[in-house]
């Protein structure tokens, strides 16, 4: 190490470094390797190959169980639907035979033969067997529907209608939702014809 006055003179000393004397370490260079991410080890490669194994074992595990749940969904819709129809199919059993019962209630309210007694077993019939879910259904007026209308004669025509009408109604039908137990059995009118028309007409 030697001394050699500065710029100004004042005689100070200055460190001078030899060429025997080692200098600081160079690290040019290390910021931008630290920015890259430095050199790739064999080690770092497993691990990321590591990595993306667990997550595509991850991902197929999901994709299992997302398809088993929905497997047992389908089933316990399958299994509440029999068991439903089943239900269905025991309570239609148990009402069908009532049907002739009910039938007999109808005539004899037509013929005001239910007395005061009888009248309320009636009603408590017919309640009992529509909270089981049997709909009594037919009108005379109702629109003739062979899906669940029986048409046992056509009885001519009436111009007070646009449509097949259901004019009399020999006996009631019932369904339990969209099942129909039973058709109504209708006497039914068809709408006046075009002579028909023509001939009131030429008879005003």
């Amino acid at each position: 190490m030697t001394q050699t006055p500065d710029e100004s003179g004042n005689g100070q000393a200055r460190h001078a470094t030899t060429a025997d004397e080692p200098g600081p370490p160079d690290t040019s260079g290390v910021s931008d390797w630290v920015e890259e991410g430095g050199p790739i080890e064999p080690s770092d490669v497993a691990d990321v190959a590591s990595q993306k194994s667990l997550e595509q074992q991850l991902e197929e595990r999901t994709a299992d169980l997302q398809r088993l749940q929905a497997e047992y969904a389908n089933y316990r819709k399958r299994v509440d639907r029999d068991r439903q129809l089943v239900a269905d199919n025991a309570t239609y059993k148990a009402l069908t035979p009532i049907i002739d019962v009910l039938d007999t209630v109808d005539r004899a309210r037509e013929h005001g033969e239910l007395e005061t007694g009888l009248k309320t077993v009636a009603d408590q019939l017919e309640r009992t067997v529509a909270q089981q879910g049997l709909v009594k259904f037919g009108e005379p007026g109702d629109a003739f529907d062979p899906n669940i209308h029986e048409a046992l004669s056509h009885i001519g025509e009436d111009p007070e209608v646009s449509v097949t009408t259901c004019k009399v109604v020999a006996k009631a039908g019932y369904r339990m939702g969209d099942r129909v137990v039973r058709a109504a059995q209708v006497l039914v009118v068809d709408p006046a014809s075009q002579d028909s028309h023509s001939q009131d007409s030429q008879d005003s």
